[in-house]
C-alpha cells in the first residue's frame, strides 16, 4: 500500500504540472530581439537574455530591474516562487502561475495576463507586473523598441483585466452558500467559452474548482466546505474553447462557514393527512443527511439511512402515527461532524387506508399473480378473497399474517370475478378493501421455470413447473428447432418436484424446451416453448486489466488527463473506476474467445474494437437468469475511459451531473439521481474511496 501511495504522489506531481501547462495553453516561442533596449532611470542596461516579445506581450527580466532599483529579490527553489521587496512594497510571483500577490500595506491578489516564466535561468514577467510590483512607471516605446523604467514617477497598481468578481467583496467572510458572478465594462473577451471559479490557498496557489459553466456572466451557486477555514483566494478565470486562459480576477476571502441546516416539506403546526416530501436546506457542501421522525406521544424515533443532501425523502405515516410528531434533519460534513436542524412539530391525522395490489382493474389473469396489500396501519391477519359478482359469494384464497400471496387461478374458475382483501388490525378489528374486477380465462396452463428465453446453458440446470391444474406426472422435452424431433431430458411422478438436467456434449447448440404435464384424467397440459442454447466449451472469466497494486496509478493518470479537458472531478472518476472494476481486476472479456474488452465501465454495444460477448441479467416468469449480451470493446483502456466520459458529457439524463461534476461529493449524488447506479449506497462508496485514498488531491490545480 505504501508503494501505491508513493505512486499516487508521483502521479499528483505530474498532474499539477499538467494542470499548469493546460492553463497556459500553447505558448509560442518569444524572440529575444537584439534591438529591444532596456533603460532604467535613463541608463541603458545590457542584459543577457534581453527582453522578449511573446504573444504580443513584452517580457522583461524582473530580477535585473528590481535589483537595479534597489529591491531585494529572493528565489525559493522548492516552491518556485520569486519574492520582491522594496520599501513597504512587496510582490510574490509563482512560476507559470497567473496568480500574483501584492503587499502595499494590505494584501492584494491579482491575475496577470502572462505568467512569470523561466528563460535562460532568468525569471521574465510582463511590463505591467514590474510596474505594479515596484510602483514605478514602466512603459514600452514601440517606435524606439525600448522598455523604459522610471523610478522617479510612481504608478498605481492596475489590474490586467477589466473583468471583476462582482458578487463577493475582497476580504468578505464566506459564512455559507454564496452566489458567484463576474462583470465586464463591456462584453466578455472574444472567444470566451467557459468560466471557472477556483478557491486557492494563498500559501501554495493551489486549490479546487468550486463552480464552472459556459454562461460567462451567469450566476453560480457555491456550497463551501465547512471543514475549510481561514484565508483563501477566490479566482474567476475565463477560457476559450481550447482551454486557453483569456482573463481573470482574484480577491481574498475569509472562510468562516456557520453551518445552517433547515428542513423543508413541513411547517410548524402542520396537520399531516397524507404523505409528505421532506427536503434539506443546507448552506454548506454536506456529504449526506439523515431524517429523524419522532412520535412524541409514543416516544418512538425513526432515523433514515444516509440520504442525498439535494434529494427528497417521502414519508408516509401509518394510522398508528396519529398524534403529535416532530421532524428534524441532520447534515454531516466530510469528517462525519453532525449539524442538526431545529425540530418542526406537527400533528398526524391520517384516515385508515386499505387497498389490494398486484392486479389491474379490468385485467385478464393468465399467469400467476402476486397479491399484496397497501395499508397505513398494522395488521395481524390478512385474507385474500375471491368474490363472485353475480351471487356475492366469497372464497378465501389464503390466510396469512402480513405477507404476499402468489395466486394462479385454475380452469375451474372462469369469467368475471372480484378480488379483495380483508385484514384484522392488532386489536382484532376487521377491515375490508374495495374489490378489484378481473377476468379469469379458465384455461389450463403450465409455466416452465429454470430456463429463460435466449439463455445460454453452460452446466446443470434445475427445472420446475407451476401449474393451475392438478397433475400426476411431468415430462421435460428438448425439441430440435430444425427437425422438430423431441427427447425427454427429465420426468417424474411428482410435478411439484425440482428436476436437474445436466447437458451432455452432444447437446450443444440451439434448442427449444417445453414441459408437459398429465392430469389424473389423462389430459395433457403443455408449457410455452422456450428457445435457448447449450454451450459446454471453455468459458473465459473477467480478467485484470493491470496488477491490482498498479491500478490506482493507471486510473488516476487517466482521470487526471480527462479532468484537464472535461472539468470532471478526477477524484470522482478514479473512485468510479476502482469501484466498478474491483481495482481493475474484473474487466469483461469475450466469454467464448477470451478477447479483452478494456471496458472499465460495462457499457453495452460496439466500441472502437468491436464488442465482446459477456453476461447480463434478464427476468422471465419472476426469475432472473443470465443471457449473452454485447459489450463495447476498445483497443485500450484510454479509449474506454474517453468513451465513458463522452457518455456522461452528452447524454441528456446526466445534465444535472454536468452542473456539479467538478465537485466529487455533489457529483457522486448527482450520478445516483440521474440513475447511473441502482445501489442506494453508490455515492457513499465513492466518497469513502476518495477519502480513504486521499484522491481529493487529484482535483488540486492552480491558475
Amino acid at each position: 500500500m505504501q508503494a501505491r501511495f508513493r505512486g499516487l504522489n508521483r502521479k499528483l506531481a505530474a498532474v499539477l504540472a499538467l494542470a499548469l501547462v493546460f492553463m497556459l495553453g500553447s505558448v509560442p516561442q518569444g524572440f529575444a530581439a537584439n534591438d529591444i533596449k532596456l533603460v532604467v532611470d535613463g541608463q541603458n542596461i545590457k542584459t543577457t537574455p534581453a527582453p522578449v516579445i511573446q504573444n504580443g506581450r513584452t517580457l522583461v527580466p524582473v530580477r535585473l530591474i528590481s535589483e537595479q532599483l534597489g529591491a531585494l529579490v529572493e528565489w525559493n527553489e522548492k516552491d518556485r516562487t520569486v519574492h520582491i521587496q522594496k520599501g513597504g512594497r512587496s510582490v510574490l510571483l509563482r512560476i507559470d502561475s497567473h496568480l500574483v500577490e501584492y503587499r502595499t500595506g494590505e494584501q492584494v491578489f491579482n491575475v496577470c495576463d502572462v505568467p512569470p516564466q523561466i528563460m535562460s535561468d532568468r525569471t521574465f514577467v510582463p511590463l505591467r507586473l514590474v510596474s505594479n510590483a515596484l510602483g514605478v512607471l514602466v512603459n514600452w516605446d514601440d517606435a524606439g523598441r525600448t522598455v523604459n523604467v522610471d523610478s522617479s514617477q510612481t504608478a498605481n497598481m492596475t489590474p490586467f483585466f477589466d473583468m471583476k468578481i462582482s458578487s463577493v467583496q475582497s476580504g468578505q467572510a464566506v459564512t455559507g452558500v454564496t452566489n458567484l458572478q463576474v462583470s465586464f465594462p463591456g462584453t466578455p473577451p472574444a472567444g470566451a467559452a467557459e468560466i471557472k471559479y477556483l478557491l486557492l490557498s494563498p500559501e501554495t496557489g493551489l486549490g479546487v474548482v468550486i463552480a464552472r459553466g459556459n454562461a460567462i456572466t451567469g450566476t453560480y451557486r457555491w456550497l463551501p466546505n465547512v471543514e475549510e477555514k481561514g484565508q483563501r483566494v477566490l479566482v474567476a478565470a475565463v477560457y476559450d474553447q481550447a482551454g486557453r486562459f483569456l482573463a481573470g480576477d482574484a480577491i481574498s476571502v475569509q472562510l468562516a462557514v456557520v453551518p445552517q441546516v433547515s428542513l423543508g416539506g413541513v411547517v410548524p403546526g402542520q396537520v399531516i393527512t397524507d404523505s409528505v416530501s421532506l427536503a434539506a436546506s443546507v448552506n454548506f457542501n454536506a456529504s449526506y443527511v439523515k431524517y429523524e421522525i419522532a412520535g412524541q406521544d409514543k416516544n418512538q424515533v425513526f432515523v433514515t439511512d444516509e440520504a442525498d443532501p439535494q434529494g427528497v425523502y417521502q414519508w408516509t405515516p401509518l394510522i398508528e402515527d396519529n398524534g403529535n410528531v416532530s421532524f428534524k434533519i441532520t447534515a454531516y460534513d466530510k469528517n462525519g461532524q453532525a449539524y442538526p436542524s431545529q425540530e418542526i412539530t406537527g400533528k398526524v391525522d391520517v384516515t385508515r387506508k386499505l387497498e389490494l395490489k398486484g392486479v389491474t382493474a379490468g385485467g385478464t389473469i393468465e399467469k400467476p399473480v402476486t397479491l399484496w396489500v397497501s395499508r397505513n396501519f398494522q395488521v395481524s391477519q390478512t385474507e385474500y378473497i375471491l368474490k363472485d359478482p353475480q351471487t356475492g359469494s366469497e372464497e378465501v384464497l389464503a390466510v396469512v399474517g402480513y405477507a404476499n400471496y402468489k395466486w394462479f387461478p385454475g380452469p375451474e374458475r372462469t369469467g368475471a370475478k372480484e378480488l379483495l382483501v380483508r385484514v384484522k388490525d392488532t386489536r382484532g378489528v376487521a377491515y375490508t378493501s374495495d374489490s378489484v374486477s378481473v377476468m379469469l380465462t379458465g384455461v389450463p396452463r403450465l409455466i416452465l421455470e429454470g430456463i429463460g428465453p435466449k439463455q445460454v446453458v453452460t452446466g446443470p440446470v434445475k427445472l420446475k413447473v407451476t401449474s393451475n391444474v392438478d397433475l400426476q406426472s411431468i415430462q421435460y422435452f428438448l425439441i430440435n428447432p430444425q427437425t422438430g424431433a423431441k427427447k425427454v431430458i427429465a420426468q417424474g411422478l411428482d410435478p411439484q418436484a425440482e428436476y436437474t438436467w445436466t447437458p451432455a456434449q452432444g447437446d450443444e447448440g440451439g434448442w427449444v424446451i417445453q414441459a408437459e404435464g398429465i392430469s389424473a384424467a389423462g389430459t395433457k397440459t403443455a408449457s410455452e416453448k422456450i428457445s435457448f442454447r447449450v454451450y459446454l466449451g471453455k468459458i473465459y472469466p473477467a480478467k485484470p486489466v493491470v496488477e491490482k497494486d498498479l491500478f490506482l496509478d493507471l486510473a488516476s493518470g487517466l482521470a487526471s488527463q480527462s479532468w484537464q479537458t472535461t472539468g470532471m472531478s478526477a477524484a470522482l472518476q478514479t473512485a468510479q473506476a476502482i469501484l466498478e472494476t474491483g481495482w481493475g481486476q474484473s474487466v469483461p472479456v469475450d466469454k467464448y474467445t477470451g478477447k479483452m474488452s478494456n471496458n472499465l465501465f460495462g457499457i453495452k454495444g460496439s466500441g472502437t474494437n468491436g464488442s465482446v460477448t459477456s453476461n447480463t441479467w434478464e427476468e422471465y416468469n419472476g426469475a432472473t437468469f443470465r443471457i449473452d449480451a454485447e459489450f463495447r470493446a476498445y483497443r485500450s483502456v484510454t479509449e474506454s475511459w474517453t468513451d465513458h466520459k463522452r457518455l456522461l458529457l452528452t447524454a441528456a439524463r446526466y445534465e444535472p451531473f454536468r452542473n456539479v461534476m467538478h465537485d466529487s461529493t455533489q457529483g457522486a449524488w448527482a450520478l445516483k439521481r440521474a440513475g447511473y447506479a441502482t445501489d442506494s449506497k453508490y455515492p457513499l462508496k465513492l466518497m469513502d474511496i476518495i477519502k480513504r485514498y486521499e484522491l481529493q488531491k487529484l482535483d488540486e490545480m492552480g491558475i
